[in-house]
């Protein structure tokens, strides 16, 4: 895993390179109009989210080299396995890995991040 020595998310954003930084911003700006109230925070090297106070990351995503991550957790990724399921899209057992950005399905990273505030007890 690429890790980011950035000190802020904001920090991270500058370090993403020019081609990939429209997803990178799509996927930030998802987080935080989904995740309102949740912590931002850089934990491992990437953006992660997660309820104030909790020290346990909720979700994070991150820029590899050969792909957007994002860390949604085992139950998001059987939640949504159906929409998941396409070429483009890699899963492991907690990750999700998008190998080509232009492929990204926004509406299903949306449903996935309001899922999990769902799961998390809805507002903070």
């Amino acid at each position: 895993m690429v890790q980011s020595a950035a000190a802020t998310v904001d920090d991270f954003m500058k370090e993403v390179g020019p081609d990939r930084l429209p997803y990178i911003e799509k996927m930030r700006a998802l987080f935080l109009a989904n995740l309102s109230g949740w912590e931002e925070r850089m934990e491992y090297g990437m953006p992660a989210y997660g309820p104030p106070g909790d020290p346990v990351v909720g979700v994070a995503f991150n820029n590899q080299k050969q792909h957007i991550a994002f860390y949604a957790g085992e139950t998001a990724i059987q939640t949504f396995k159906d929409q998941l399921a396409v070429p483009s899209v890699d899963c492991g057992k907690g990750c999700i890995r998008y190998k080509n950005p232009k492929k990204i399905d926004f509406e299903v990273v949306e449903a996935i991040l309001k899922d999990i505030r769902a799961r998390n007890g809805g507002a903070c």
